[in-house]
């Protein structure tokens, strides 16, 4: 079988990654956890995983029912690297939602057209009407990280999208749109590891793009533009929350409570949706480069 982009993760495994991330990956069992900081050691067992999630799913139908009732927005913004699970997570999300109220949007590179438009203009169009819940699988904050690390923006440009930023999130928020950031924050080897899956399986070889192969030789910019960009978007009217993802049955029940904690509606469990597990989960300190 062809593998996509010539075999160019699996090289960079074998010649490019750092020596701890190659010996993390080859020692590894398909269960354990990776990253010596992450605080669990195995991942989640799934009948585990089940028990928790499925009160959750329930909570979030009911969210839905009293968003259309009620006549309220959501919008929930999905960042973090290149295999963080932003997808799975969105998946998971919007799995018993009616998507005729609940929109995913993952916009492609801009067009000739929108590359000369105020840089949130494309952005707008997508923003919930009454009753509706918007999910973002990356956001306006490809400014500050992807197109900054790859050279698409100017260093001017990207000044500019951090000066407008606090208006146009304040804007949103006093428009009545309850605004909720999570940054999935998975480390070098687990992203390695799952890139290294994805381009064996030919189910999973169309999420690859050039940006994630070349990506990998650009970790350490990533870092810097991300605790940049978490310092200058941490506001108090729309704050970040990182969840850590090295495990993706505890990050999607991580984000999964703090949608349903960040919202009132009608018939809300308390108990069904549980405490947020602060070891993985939280603020912007709890990020792990």
């Amino acid at each position: 079988m062809d593998l996509p982009f010539d075999g160019a993760i699996s090289r960079f495994h074998q010649d490019a990654a750092p020596a701890e991330i190659r010996m993390a990956l080859d020692g590894a069992d398909k269960d354990d956890i990776l990253a010596p900081s992450y605080p669990y050691r195995r991942e989640m067992k799934k009948k585990d995983y089940n028990a928790v999630m499925d009160p959750l799913q329930i909570e979030l139908v009911k969210m839905q029912s009293d968003f259309k009732t009620s006549n309220r927005r959501l919008v929930v913004l999905f960042e973090g690297r290149d295999a963080a699970g932003k997808g799975g997570t969105i998946g998971t999300l919007t799995r018993h939602l009616n998507p005729r109220s609940a929109t995913v949007v993952a916009l492609p590179k801009p067009s000739d057209r929108e590359a000369t438009q105020w840089y949130f203009q494309r952005y707008v169009d997508w923003l919930p009407a009454a009753g509706e819940m918007t999910f973002f699988d990356r956001s306006w904050y490809n400014r500050g990280v992807v197109e900054h690390v790859f050279g698409f923006c100017t260093p001017e440009q990207r000044a500019h999208f951090f000066l407008q930023l606090p208006n146009f999130e304040q804007m949103l928020v006093d428009e009545g749109i309850t605004l909720v950031k999570i940054w999935l924050n998975v480390g070098q080897a687990e992203q390695l590891r799952r890139m290294l899956e994805r381009e064996k399986d030919p189910l999973k070889q169309w999420k690859l793009s050039f940006i994630d192969v070349e990506g990998l030789n650009r970790w350490d910019a990533y870092t810097d533009a991300i605790l940049e960009t978490l310092e200058k978007s941490d506001f108090d009217f729309a704050p970040w929350t990182v969840v850590r993802s090295d495990d993706k049955a505890r990050a999607r029940i991580a984000v999964l409570q703090t949608i349903l904690h960040a919202v009132n509606y009608a018939h809300k469990n308390h108990s069904a949706i549980g405490d947020i597990d602060p070891a993985i989960c939280g603020g912007r300190d709890i990020w792990h480069g």
